[in-house]
């Protein structure tokens, strides 16, 4: 039976960050009770408003949803280029933290999931190792180890792991929206990304946790929704992705483009359809074990 549809409402949150970064998380949130929020990371170059039919489905079955907006996207006040630069850094140990930081001061009754699409996932999957204690699991959609091995036409890839740093050094940034590849994206940050494709192993230039330490002793549960078509995020990437994390409960469930009405099941396609996706998010979280006892609050 089709789940029951919540009326639901809208909330914006202003971020600002010790550095002079600002940006806006996107909340979407059940209109009445509830006791869980998915912080949701979005791709490479994606700007949060294009989740939001994805957050209201998810609010129409009793989820919360805030948004994440990456710095020099959409929102944010900071655009990539020569005299502004950053990294995975930035993003896991500035803008992440006081984000989350922000979403528990306004809902701290809630039990915080972390998910992510694409990059999106793979990020989240480092912030939630570092930070297991906050988040009651994790959900992946899309999502996948860039490593080159683990792709057809893999040593193409290895390639543009090699040509992405130098584009950017030369430019200042990534053109990626002339390219036709993400956003316009920071050196450092195309440095990094390039790093764990070349290499398949996670770091960030100017933080000394050992990421795959980290992952591997993760407990956190994690759901992975790999599209059929997705030729981004093949079951080998995902596979080395989880692989990282041995300790953790993992559900790995397959999109068709039935289940989509039809509609391709590839990277980027499902988020015109989400609501199938949605629905399989919903199910999972309300099935585990790990969840806080629930004190459910009003909304704001």
């Amino acid at each position: 039976m089709p789940a029951a549809v919540t009326p639901t409402g809208q909330t914006v949150i202003p971020v600002s960050v010790d550095d002079g970064s600002r940006f806006e998380l996107l909340c979407v949130h059940p209109a009445g009770a509830w006791h869980q929020l998915l912080y949701w990371l979005p791709a490479m170059g994606m700007p949060a408003r294009h989740y939001l039919p994805l957050a209201e489905a998810l609010a129409a079955r009793g989820v919360a949803v805030v948004v994440h907006e990456w710095r020099g996207i959409g929102s944010s006040n900071r655009r990539a280029g020569r005299r502004d630069d950053w990294g995975y850094r930035e993003l896991l140990a500035d803008d992440l933290p006081t984000a989350l930081a922000a979403v528990r001061a306004r809902w701290p009754q809630a039990a915080c999931w972390l998910g992510g699409h694409s990059l999106g996932g793979q990020l989240g999957s480092v912030y939630a190792s570092l930070h297991p204690a906050e988040h009651a699991g994790l959900v992946l959609v899309a999502t996948g180890s860039p490593y080159w091995r683990r792709f057809r036409f893999g040593s193409l890839i290895r390639i543009a792991y090699v040509l992405a740093p130098w584009l950017a050094t030369l430019v200042g940034y990534l053109p990626g929206r002339q390219i036709g590849f993400a956003g316009n994206e920071a050196r450092r940050l195309i440095a990094d990304w390039a790093r764990s494709g070349r290499t398949g192993r996670y770091a960030a230039a100017g933080m000394a946790q050992d990421f795959e330490q980290e992952l591997a002793a993760s407990p956190l549960p994690v759901l992975a929704l790999r599209l059929q078509d997705d030729w981004l995020g093949p079951q080998a990437s995902l596979d080395w992705l989880l692989g990282k994390m041995p300790r953790a409960n993992r559900s790995v469930e397959v999109i068709t483009p039935p289940d989509l009405g039809g509609k391709p099941a590839d990277h980027f396609g499902w988020m015109k359809t989400p609501e199938p996706i949605a629905a399989r998010i919903a199910a999972w979280i309300a099935t585990q074990d790990a969840v806080p006892i629930a004190r459910t609050h009003p909304a704001a």
